[in-house]
């Protein structure tokens, strides 16, 4: 595959680290966009959760065509997926942070990279998703299910908007992904590999939809661990 230009949206840890890395080489321009330093592509600094953040990444953009937007960022509740996690005692910043951070920037930054994606001759959309966002999984989080399942429906609507525009829009509900920090996590709790996905397999599926053409939209991808809660 070869793209001029893609975004990826929380490319400096994590995911949005491992999949700039992969598509580094996949197109002209990587817009390697997070609040602290992407070690990949071309570092925007901005904090998506506020507006500025937002015009920051629109005049980095340009008059360029945006082939594909990924919205790889995230953010959760202190002490989230652990013991020590208590709905009771989360901060309203907490609460705030992670709603504004997981749901309202992902809105803003389509909205605002619509033009740009409408100059691409096949544009795509890619936001992630958890688990924690489906009917009936065990998470106690409560601002970080209530986004994800949100950003579930922000999903299905943009189908609806853009469809006329084939402008294709694609949610990935993983559970644990293999990243660095999840596997020390897994390890510090005794935990063995199939509890977590490889990235390897997590980089296939973001390839599989941007290889799709134009008529054809993935709206939702549920990707549970073999081994993990919520298969």
């Amino acid at each position: 595959m070869s793209f001029k230009t893609i975004l990826v949206a929380g490319a400096s840890r994590g995911i949005g680290l491992a999949v700039a890395k992969h598509l580094m080489d996949q197109c002209d321009r990587l817009l390697a966009v997070s609040r602290t330093g992407a070690p990949v592509g071309e570092w925007v600094q901005a904090d998506l959760s506020d507006l500025a953040g937002i015009e920051t990444v629109v005049n980095a953009i340009g008059d360029d065509a945006l082939d594909a937007l990924l919205y790889m960022g995230g953010a959760w509740e202190t002490h989230a997926f652990t013991p020590q996690y208590r709905f009771e005692e989360c901060s309203d910043e907490d609460i705030v942070r992670v709603l504004a951070v997981n749901l309202v920037a992902p809105i803003r930054l389509v909205k605002a990279l619509l033009p740009a994606l409408r100059r691409s001759n096949n544009p795509k959309i890619i936001f992630m998703g958890a688990l924690s966002g489906r009917d009936n999984f065990p998470g106690r989080e409560v601002a970080n299910s209530a986004s994800k399942f949100g950003l579930r429906g922000v999903v299905h609507s943009l189908r609806e908007e853009l469809r006329s525009q084939q402008i294709s829009v694609t949610v990935i509900n993983p559970g644990n992904v293999g990243t660095p920090e999840v596997l020390a996590d897994l390890a510090a709790a005794k935990l063995t590999g199939g509890e977590a996905i490889p990235l390897s397999d997590l980089l296939s599926i973001v390839d599989c939809i941007l290889s799709l053409s134009r008529a054809t939209c993935v709206k939702e991808i549920d990707v549970p661990a073999m081994l993990g809660e919520g298969a």
